[in-house]
């Protein structure tokens, strides 16, 4: 029971040394998840669906030497900036000018539905109330009606 309890203790301890080993691995990096996050220098469209520019298939390359030196995608995205300049990522920086690319579509599309619901309040005040323009019944078309209901429901 003694060297059961070690060989368990001995296997734990084994384990917890190495459970942060393999968390810490990332995983590799692949052409096709840079592709879509920078640009062809040339025609300005996504790597991914650029044609077969020089300059384009230049650019897949030094990705694949990247990918090959096991380079993480930030670090490959950082290289590309320093290669072809900061207008070969798909989004822009998170900071300074570039930030209104992030804020101005919300700002616009939360003022659209303030509009619209401001709108639509206004537009159903303005809206005539329909009880009032229902005239009174004739009694005797009320004692028919009631007669009538009277029938259904007995």
């Amino acid at each position: 029971m003694a060297r059961f309890a070690r060989l368990l203790l001995v296997a734990l301890l084994a384990l917890s040394v190495l459970a942060p080993a393999a968390a810490a691995v990332a995983p590799r990096t692949t052409l096709n998840d840079v592709e879509d996050e920078v640009m062809c220098p040339v025609c300005g469209t996504p790597l991914n669906l650029a044609t077969d520019a020089p300059l384009a298939n230049d650019e897949r390359a030094l990705i694949r030497r990247l990918i090959a030196q096991g380079y993480t995608k930030e670090q490959i995205k950082h290289r590309l900036v320093l290669e072809f300049g900061p207008n070969v990522l798909a989004l822009p920086r998170s900071g300074g000018f570039d930030l209104f690319a992030y804020l101005v579509p919300i700002v616009l599309g939360v003022a659209g539905l303030l509009a619209i619901v401001v709108l639509a309040l206004r537009w159903r005040r303005r809206r005539p109330a329909v009880a009032a323009a229902v005239p009174d019944l004739d009694p005797a078309d009320a004692r028919r009606v009631d007669s009538d209901l009277a029938r259904f429901d007995g």
